[in-house]
C-alpha cells in the first residue's frame, strides 16, 4: 500500500458544487451526478446538475501553450461544443495545466459526469457532443443503439484500474472473491476490468455479487464495509488507499492492451461546424496528453485543484494513469471488439456488435503526436 493523506472526506472526487462561467469565450461548467445503474438498464441516467471550478497555476508558461490551435478551414468561433468530462479523466483540467484552455477556438460548455455511461447517455440524448470515457462505455452505448463513434484513443496504463479490498480483509487472491459483493460502476471501464480479472482467475461474473454503484456511492459502501471489494479507476484508487487504507488486490497488469477514448456523437460529426470544432479539440487534447507525460508535477497540481484532492494523492494518480495518445488503428478496434465479445459472452450486453461500425479514423493524422 502506498502512503498519502486525505485532508477530509469533503474533498472526495466529485463533491464540489456551484456553477462557473469563465472568460469571454463562453465557457460554462456543470457537474452532473449519476445514481446507481439498475441491472435492467444498459446505461445510467444522469441526475441533477451542479458544477465545479477547475483552476490551475500550472500552465500558462508551459511548452504546449505555444503553437496554432486550428488547421481547419471552417470558422468555429461561433460554435458551442458541448464537452463531457470526468474527474477521472480531467480533460478541462488537463488543457488548463498544459496552457491550452485559452487556445480553444470555439465556445465550450463543459459538463461533469461521475463515469462514462451517464456521459454517453447524455450524448445519446443530444446534450453532449464529445467526451472522454474508458474502454467499456462505447461498447455499452453501441449495444444500446446510440449513434456514437470513437474518434481518438489513449493507450491505458494498467495501474489506473484496480480491485480494492480493505486493509485487513481476509481476501488475498481473486479466487477468494467468489460469492463476495463487489462495488462497480455498470458499463464502465471498471466493469470490464472486473470481468477480465475474474476470467483470468477462472471465475465468471455470476460467481460474485456485483453491486452496481457509481463511484461516490461505491466509496460510501466500501468505507462503511457494506461491500467486500471495489473495482474502480484512478484517482479513486489512490484516494481510497490514502483515506481508507485500501489494499490493491489486482490491477490491470497482464490483461493486455486496453484503451480509453474520446467519443463523439454522430449528430455532431455530421454537423460541419461542430465537426471542425471537434477536430480542433482533438488536436489540442492530444497535445495536452503529450505535455503531461513530461510534466507530471504540473499536471498533478492542476488535477488536484480540479478534484479537491491533496497533491500527494494526485501525484500517485498521475503516475498510475498517464496514458499515451494513439490513433484509431486496427489494433485499437480489435481490442475493443474483444471487450465487446467478452460482454456478450458474459450476457452483459444483449447481442454481438461489430465495433468497427462505431469507430472513425478521420483524425488519425493529428493524433498520437502526429500534430
Amino acid at each position: 500500500m502506498r502512503n498519502g493523506a486525505i485532508s477530509s472526506r469533503g474533498t472526495a472526487v466529485g463533491r464540489t458544487t456551484g456553477r462557473r462561467t469563465t472568460g469571454g469565450r463562453g465557457v460554462t461548467r456543470w457537474r452532473i451526478g449519476a445514481g446507481a445503474v439498475t441491472a435492467g438498464l444498459l446505461l445510467a441516467g444522469a441526475a441533477a446538475c451542479s458544477s465545479s471550478g477547475s483552476g490551475s497555476a500550472a500552465g500558462s508558461s508551459t511548452p504546449a501553450a505555444s503553437g496554432t490551435a486550428s488547421v481547419s478551414t471552417v470558422n468555429v468561433s461561433d460554435v458551442t461544443l458541448n464537452i463531457g468530462d470526468q474527474a477521472g479523466s480531467g480533460a478541462e483540467a488537463l488543457l488548463t495545466a498544459a496552457g491550452l484552455i485559452s487556445k480553444l477556438p470555439f465556445k465550450a460548455h463543459w459538463s461533469d459526469f461521475t463515469s462514462g455511461p451517464p456521459m454517453l447517455q447524455a450524448m445519446g440524448a443530444g446534450s453532449v457532443d464529445v467526451g472522454s470515457v474508458g474502454d467499456a462505455p462505447p461498447v455499452f452505448a453501441a449495444a444500446g443503439g446510440s449513434q456514437i463513434a470513437v474518434v481518438s484513443a489513449l493507450q491505458a496504463n494498467p495501474l489506473g484500474s484496480a480491485i480494492l479490498v480493505p486493509q485487513n480483509s481476509p481476501i488475498h487472491t481473486v479466487a477468494q472473491l467468489r460469492g463476495k459483493s463487489i462495488a462497480v460502476s455498470q458499463g464502465s471501464s471498471a466493469n470490464y476490468h472486473l470481468l477480465a480479472i475474474l476470467t483470468k482467475a477462472g471465475l465468471t461474473i455470476k460467481d460474485v455479487a456485483p453491486d452496481y454503484l457509481q463511484p461516490a456511492e461505491a466509496e460510501a459502501a466500501f468505507s462503511a464495509g457494506h461491500v467486500a471489494a471495489w473495482d474502480v479507476w484512478s484517482p479513486f484508487i489512490e484516494q481510497a488507499e490514502a483515506q481508507y487504507h485500501a489494499r490493491i488486490l489486482a490491477n490491470g497488469a497482464g490483461l493486455g492492451e486496453t484503451y480509453s477514448f474520446v467519443v463523439a456523437s454522430r449528430a455532431a460529426l455530421n454537423d460541419p461546424a461542430k465537426e471542425a470544432a471537434i477536430h480542433d479539440y482533438l488536436q489540442l487534447i492530444d497535445q495536452a496528453y503529450t505535455w503531461a507525460a513530461s510534466h507530471e508535477s504540473g499536471w498533478a497540481a492542476s488535477w488536484a485543484t480540479a478534484t479537491g484532492l491533496p497533491s500527494s494523492v494526485m501525484q500517485l494518480a498521475v503516475k498510475d494513469s498517464l496514458a499515451k495518445p494513439v490513433p484509431i488503428t486496427a489494433a485499437v478496434i480489435s481490442s475493443e471488439q474483444q471487450i465487446a465479445n467478452a460482454f456478450t459472452s458474459a450476457g452483459l450486453i444483449p447481442s454481438k456488435i461489430n465495433f468497427s461500425d462505431f469507430a472513425v479514423s478521420t483524425y488519425n493524422s493529428i493524433l498520437g503526436g502526429s500534430s
